[in-house]
């Protein structure tokens, strides 16, 4: 265990903005069993001026514990990671750090289990081959944007995972969602559909059951992961709400 205490971050300062002087850095945890892995981490991530790195583990214990105490903004977890599996490790880290966001390096992309973290309330999977403005940038998002999901895995594994919920989902619920996910409320997208707004909502409780989500952020986000809506911004759909590229990470303007 290493925990930085000169890396604590000034509770006076301005909520994060921009990655440039005077703002709060970013505060990150590394978790992996090997030392030499951690400090490699750690140097990608200490080159940027608004991370900071202010514990590391290598054990899960441990991890629950430092993160427990120190609270950091990000978690950087190994899914092999000794003394626990994986699922246990974050369901623990969240339950002892709540606003922490976690983070997997994995070389594995297995459905079953890149589902089983999803649930458990994973903020970002990601290949160790990423890149590491890849790893910079996941880190940022899911620390500034508490609704983002950052998946970095093949988009088989994300069929599989969620069984292609785009055949299920009827075309009208594939717009209905569509538009919620562009953070339209329910009386909007009954204009834009020209629906009623008690359609609208029983449209919502269909596509909540279909993709198991219990908030519409979560439907749009479980959505976006898996490649059945595009987030907002993207281009070039063959169909309304489907999307044509790689996944992204997702906004909502709009609370359920």
């Amino acid at each position: 265990m290493k925990i930085d205490s000169r890396s604590e971050p000034d509770s006076t300062s301005p909520a994060m903005g921009s990655p440039v002087g005077h703002v709060r850095p970013t505060t990150l945890m590394i978790v992996d069993g090997h030392e030499l892995i951690r400090h490699g981490v750690r140097q990608i991530l200490e080159t940027e001026q608004d991370l900071s790195v202010v514990a590391e583990a290598g054990d899960s214990v441990t991890a629950v514990t430092v993160s427990t105490a120190v609270r950091p903004d990000v978690v950087v977890l190994d899914i092999e990671i000794p003394g626990g599996d994986p699922v246990g490790t974050v369901r623990r880290i969240r339950e002892g750090s709540p606003d922490t966001a976690v983070i997997i390096l994995s070389m594995l992309d297995g459905p079953e289990l890149v589902r089983d973290l999803l649930e458990v309330g994973v903020r970002g999977y990601l290949h160790k081959s990423v890149a590491r403005h890849d790893l910079v940038s996941a880190v940022r998002a899911v620390s500034r944007d508490r609704a983002r999901v950052v998946l970095g895995v093949s988009r088989s594994s994300l069929d599989h995972v969620y069984g292609r919920r785009d055949e299920v989902l009827s075309p009208r619920e594939l717009e209905v969602l569509a538009a919620t996910a562009e953070g339209l409320s329910n009386a909007q997208i009954a204009t834009r559909l020209s629906l009623a707004e008690t359609t609208v909502k029983r449209h919502l409780r269909n596509i909540f059951a279909k993709l198991s989500a219990v908030s519409r952020i979560d439907a749009v986000n479980k959505a976006v992961a898996a490649s059945i809506i595009q987030p907002p911004g993207a281009r070039n759909s063959s169909r309304p709400g489907l999307v044509a590229g790689a996944v992204r990470p997702f906004r909502s303007r709009t609370k359920n």
